[in-house]
């Protein structure tokens, strides 16, 4: 039978937000980041299996912070999700890149396990349900699935002058692929080429296809981004 399952990859240190507290853990309209990112998914797929991946140095502060907000912390039974849901969530431990981090997700995935597997950036809690919806399905056919947008501001190389802007797209997440593929491409050496999984997925030489994204998914990364979050609540 085949399944569904998200990666939520928050590992980030929050440098450029200048504070102690990590970006995802921040509140906004009264919720952290990475809660609301989780709350996204549990409403577009309520059955998704879901695993978040974190720093093992910020496991204790996760669980104050699910204790705080009544939110369910880790476990592998069924939890009561009020309006998004139910389900449960399983925890994975960052890694040193984000590449080794989707790999500590991807080995909570068992080996003989087909489907869909999404990824999906801990601190972009306003991608739409109608996105991820669309990079689910559109994955079960293609295999391989990265939500994009058009660029709509003009672009400059440092060296090579002015780039028409028709010719780029900013790419986003949920990346979907079918499980065993990005398994298979995980398994790769580690190379600084591997910027997002759709890179290392074209490493292993399969094709990507693109659709479109919403332009409110924001990864929230600077005190600025903060301020547009709190509006776009």
């Amino acid at each position: 039978m085949k399944k569904d399952y998200i990666i939520i990859v928050a590992g980030g240190k929050g440098l450029r937000m200048g504070g102690e507290v990590p970006k995802q853990f921040l509140p906004v309209g009264g919720l952290p980041i990475l809660m609301r990112t989780m709350l996204r998914f549990r409403v577009a797929l309520p059955e998704v299996n879901m695993i978040l991946v974190l720093p093992k140095a910020q496991q204790d502060y996760w669980h104050s912070l699910c204790k705080e907000y009544s939110f369910p912390a880790p476990s592998s039974a069924p939890l009561p999700w009020g309006e998004a849901g139910s389900g449960s969530y399983q925890l994975a431990d960052g890694g040193e890149t984000r590449f080794h981090s989707v790999q500590n997700g991807l080995a909570l995935i068992p080996d003989d396990a087909e489907g869909t597997v999404g990824v999906h950036d801990g601190v972009r809690p306003f991608v739409s349900v109608e996105v991820i919806r669309r990079c689910y399905e559109e994955a079960r056919r293609s295999h391989a699935v990265i939500p994009v947008i058009p660029v709509v501001e003009t672009l400059r190389h440092l060296t090579k002058g002015t780039k028409p802007r028709n010719e780029y797209r900013l790419v986003q997440t949920p990346q979907c692929f079918d499980i065993q593929l990005l398994k298979a491409a995980n398994r790769q050496p580690y190379n600084d080429g591997f910027t997002d999984d759709a890179s290392v997925v074209e490493s292993f030489g399969f094709a990507i296809t693109l659709v479109e994204g919403n332009r409110e998914n924001i990864k929230i990364t600077t005190p600025f981004d903060l301020k547009i979050a709190e509006v776009l609540t």
